[in-house]
């Protein structure tokens, strides 16, 4: 039997690891890529074409450290910094693209243009795919689609929000078209939007601007990407064991020690900042440099605004700023423009069945990939939906019947509008380690930490304290790897090797070296319950 067709659209993180998880699964992939290059957002380009994937600005850097957003099989260099400037991460790509020899699969310049079913889809499920290859259309038949064209295409630029915006005779844009700040030297700038890439460059500009003002209309917590003790962020709060700890705690309880966690580095109140709603309810910000651009007065914070006129901005607060650039940090749109029905799918992304696959299609051919907002990296969630999906063409898995898939969905949905603001931001935010755990349990490859503690106790300690690496999802089931074991137990090493440029002669004092040990007796006793409650 000849193997089924895949057709993979786009080639960044999501879809480089959809074809690698095909080949593996016995599938032949075709991806289609509508620029020149593998990379996605993550390939810097001097100037965003409309129609064209988003690039980063030129200095974006990973906001998930590398340990945390490493393909499952595929660590990075151990001398890669823990957070990576953008060409790092491309430097990464074009590493696990020669590894894997993916690179005979991808067509470049080819746009799609149509994704329809098929007349006989119902008993099929085989999909009709028009792609524009230079200028040139051709056709092709698919056994199954995998979207992972991502949702950085379609910039949201609600200028009919914004009174007076056509009468300013400055410039403004959306932060899709920035790339560097050299030419906003001495300009008075605002940046309208505290999400991540308002906040990025709100704090660049700063370093060259007369004065940045960033309007938010309903604040933000702010993360920073180093934590205690140097220690990268998600390493230390994305473990199976803050998960567990999570599980037994009250929103409250957590809402209050994370804004107390985050208040004690800056007073969020005292800087403008802080919003009316609790740390859990939003995604928060990240903004390592936000606090000191503030402080030092490079950088003001604003309400949201009311009004442009020609040289200025009016706030909700009356208070009125003469301004040069207006640049919009508003966000992104879905738009799978390619797709039939394509109002019913923009639909379905709210409803989808674990935020892949549409619930109401005869056949279950169309997966998307990398298309939900993790608290925390995207390539090891994205490379387990692809490994689910793949299993689900093949026939290995099966969905459940459509009316149990909606009523799961419903009751997610409405776990989700109780626990989450409404907000496009949200509509799609899961849990890091539980989303993970609840794909991999479906092609189990969830760890068995009950297993692991009876035959390989240290292996055990690293997978529940340590971070939740993809590494864990490939100790055992379909795709196994036996590289996996180690990769887990140097992760740590990973981590300090492109830190200690200077190696000093030092040893722990005694103390440090007691707490340690108390702290090891602490964890093996809540592992140990972990391990009777499971």
């Amino acid at each position: 039997m000849p193997a089924k067709r895949i057709a993979v659209i786009g080639a960044g993180v999501s879809g480089l690891g959809a074809i690698k998880v095909c080949l593996e699964e016995g599938l032949e992939p075709t991806c289609f890529e509508g620029s020149h290059d593998i990379g996605g957002l993550w390939r810097y380009e001097e100037n965003n074409e409309p129609g064209k994937p988003y690039s980063v600005y030129r200095s974006a850097t990973c906001n998930t450290s590398k340990e945390m957003t490493a393909y499952s099989d595929y660590p990075f260099p151990d001398h890669f910094p823990n957070y990576l400037h953008n060409s790092k991460m491309m430097k990464y790509l074009q590493m696990y693209v020669k590894h894997f020899d993916l690179l005979k699969y991808i067509h470049f310049l080819s746009k799609v243009c149509s994704v329809r079913k098929r007349s006989d889809f119902s008993s099929t499920g085989q999909w009709d795919v028009v792609v524009d290859a230079n200028g040139k259309q051709e056709s092709y038949v698919f056994d199954a689609i995998m979207v992972c064209s991502g949702y950085y295409n379609d910039p949201y630029f609600p200028l009919e929000n914004f009174p007076g915006i056509t009468s300013f005779k400055g410039l403004y844009f959306h932060s899709w078209e920035y790339k560097s700040p050299e030419k906003f030297l001495g300009k008075k700038i605002l940046v309208v939007g505290i999400g991540n890439s308002g906040a990025d460059v709100a704090s660049e500009l700063s370093h060259v601007a007369k004065q940045v003002f960033l309007s938010t209309r309903r604040g933000a917590w702010i993360w920073n990407r180093v934590w205690d003790n140097g220690k990268p962020m998600d390493t230390v709060l994305f473990t199976r064991f803050h998960s567990f700890i999570n599980r037994m705690l009250t929103t409250s309880i957590i809402n209050t020690w994370a804004e107390n966690k985050l208040n004690a580095r800056f007073d969020h109140d005292v800087y403008g900042l802080r919003p009316e709603h609790r740390f859990l309810s939003h995604q928060a910000t990240v903004g390592d440099e936000l606090p000191h651009h503030i402080i030092s007065g490079r950088l003001q914070i604003k309400p949201n605004v009311k009004e442009f006129t020609e040289n200025a901005v009016i706030f909700d607060d009356g208070s009125q700023e003469h301004i040069d650039v207006v640049i919009f940090a508003t966000g992104y749109s879905f738009n799978f423009h390619f797709l039939e029905e394509s109002s019913l799918i923009l639909d379905s992304q709210r409803s989808m069945f674990k935020f892949v696959f549409p619930p109401q299609l005869e056949k279950p051919t169309l997966a998307f990939i990398g298309i939900v907002q993790p608290m925390g990296a995207t390539i090891p969630v994205s490379e387990l939906q692809s490994r689910w999906a793949t299993r689900v063409f093949k026939g290995l898995n099966k969905l459940p019947s459509t009316s149990d898939m909606m009523t799961e969905i419903k009751k997610t949905q409405d776990k989700m509008e109780n626990k989450f603001l409404k907000s496009s931001r949200d509509a799609r935010r899961v849990p890091f380690v539980d989303y993970m755990d609840q794909i991999a349990s479906e092609i189990k490859v969830k760890p068995n930490l009950l297993s692991l503690f009876l035959w390989d106790p240290k292996l055990a300690f690293e997978v529940f304290f340590g971070p939740c690496t993809a590494y864990q999802y490939r100790l055992q089931g379909p795709g196994k790897w036996n590289g996996a074991r180690r990769a887990i137990l140097t992760q740590r090493e990973r981590i300090i090797k492109p830190l200690r440029t200077r190696v000093l002669n030092m040893n722990h004092p005694p103390f440090c070296r007691s707490f340690w040990h108390i702290g090891i007796c602490i964890g093996i006793l809540f592992f140990l319950i972990f391990i009777i409650k499971v």
